[in-house]
């Protein structure tokens, strides 16, 4: 597969994730199809306008209109991605053009380079985290600007003592509200109808700022569904970017490619074109319950486990091959199968569960399926919870960690 052969469009357009595309002059070129259902405009009102002229910035909206200029104006200088925490940022009522409806936005912007290394085009992720912020916390709005300084001194301060300083200040209030913030950019709307999966996230410890580990679910019809669990290398505000894209990238690939060894494939093609996805790592598993097997691929991520009822378990390790981005030149991607039984248990983790210092993978995953055979039948929830706690993790540790757990 090459990218001549990949509708991006279609791909665009299947993204869970509102994106808009923006060129050097801040023009819209493209909004897919999440972009235009969540903001209630037509695509015709956005492409070709510039982006001032598409939204149209309310007296409420003012600061959020400075927050998310100057954040495009530091991607087109720094061709680096760049964060903004939530602000408000009205939009127009439908069919009542002059009246505006309060909403919350966080928003993620990423460069895309020519080959003259300047920047071509912006790809401009959003969330509407208006409920969030309508839940209970709005009060913290004021600390939220505390956070959004903190995290931007952390990309770019290289004096650690001012740094340090700065992050102390208002280090627990504001990390309560960075993890917020991670959970909504994990959010996983196909989770909601799997009772028999368990989640967890769990950001380095003493981190404030969202970080590159990431987790989905995606339904598939009839009735299959796939999982993939990523680390983005890094930390702070451009592996949290990073780490969005290639999610979403992701999320569309495998609706619009029949195998997970593909969608790696267009994932590990889109990477190329975005500055720090290179070395990511990626396990990706279709799960097809009719006939009871589990189909999957590996971008040099740490393998996922088939654990038995007995205890015992088996490694999903036939189909590994390196990070994206590992090779010059684009190679099809493995593919591998297996079957299960009912009852049989799925878990996929990023390497924060099993990596410790000066030692080697294999113990680490030694420790991991030793673990798992003690806690073989509880519940997911509590197999989970009792999986971190038995690894001495359950606080975090020194790497994020992101646990998917699925009794098939």
């Amino acid at each position: 597969m090459t990218a001549a052969e990949i509708d991006f469009e279609a791909l665009f357009d299947a993204a869970p994730n509102p994106y808009l595309v923006l060129d050097a002059d801040l023009v819209v070129r493209y909004a897919n199809r999440a972009y235009l259902q969540v903001t209630g405009r037509p695509r015709e009102e956005l492409v070709g306008r510039h982006l001032s002229e598409a939204f149209p910035v309310t007296p409420a909206a003012r600061d959020a209109a400075r927050a998310f200029g100057a954040s495009l104006r530091r991607v087109l200088a720094s061709r680096e991605p760049d964060l903004v925490t939530p602000r408000r940022f009205d939009i127009p009522v439908a069919d009542r053009p002059s009246e505006f409806e309060e909403r919350w936005w966080a928003g993620m912007s990423s460069p895309v380079l020519g080959p003259d290394g300047s920047v071509k085009w912006i790809i401009a992720r959003t969330e509407d985290v208006t409920e969030f912020m309508r839940s209970g916390m709005g009060e913290f709005t004021q600390p939220l600007q505390t956070a959004g300084i903190a995290a931007q001194v952390y990309a770019r301060s290289r004096d650690l003592e001012q740094l340090n300083e700065q992050l102390r200040q208002a280090q627990a209030r504001d990390r309560e509200i960075a993890l917020a913030l991670q959970e909504v950019m994990l959010r996983s709307p196909d989770l909601a109808g799997h009772r028999d999966i368990a989640v967890r996230y769990l950001p380095a410890s003493g981190s404030l700022n969202v970080c590159g580990d990431w987790f989905d679910v995606v339904d598939l019809p009839p009735d299959r569904f796939s999982i993939a669990v990523g680390d983005v290398v890094g930390h702070g505000l451009q592996a949290a970017a990073v780490m969005g894209m290639l999610r979403s990238a992701l999320s569309a690939a495998i609706r619009a490619v029949p195998s997970p060894a593909q969608a790696l494939e267009v994932l590990g093609l889109y990477a190329r074109a975005v500055d720090g996805a290179l070395a990511t790592t990626v396990a990706k598993v279709l799960i097809d319950p009719r006939s009871r097997l589990i189909i999957y691929s590996n971008a040099g991520h740490p393998p996922p486990v088939l654990l038995h009822p007995n205890g015992s378990s088996e490694l999903l390790d036939q189909a590994t091959d390196p990070p994206l981005g590992a090779r010059p030149d684009h190679v099809p991607r493995p593919q591998a199968g297996l079957s299960y039984t009912p009852g049989d248990t799925l878990v996929l983790y990023t390497d924060g569960l099993i990596e410790r210092r000066n030692e080697d993978i294999d113990a680490g995953l030694t420790r991991l399926t030793d673990a798992l055979a003690q806690h073989s039948t509880l519940p997911v929830e509590d197999l989970a919870d009792g999986l971190l706690t038995h690894l001495g993790v359950a606080g975090g540790s020194r790497d994020d960690i992101a646990l998917v757990i699925v009794r098939l």
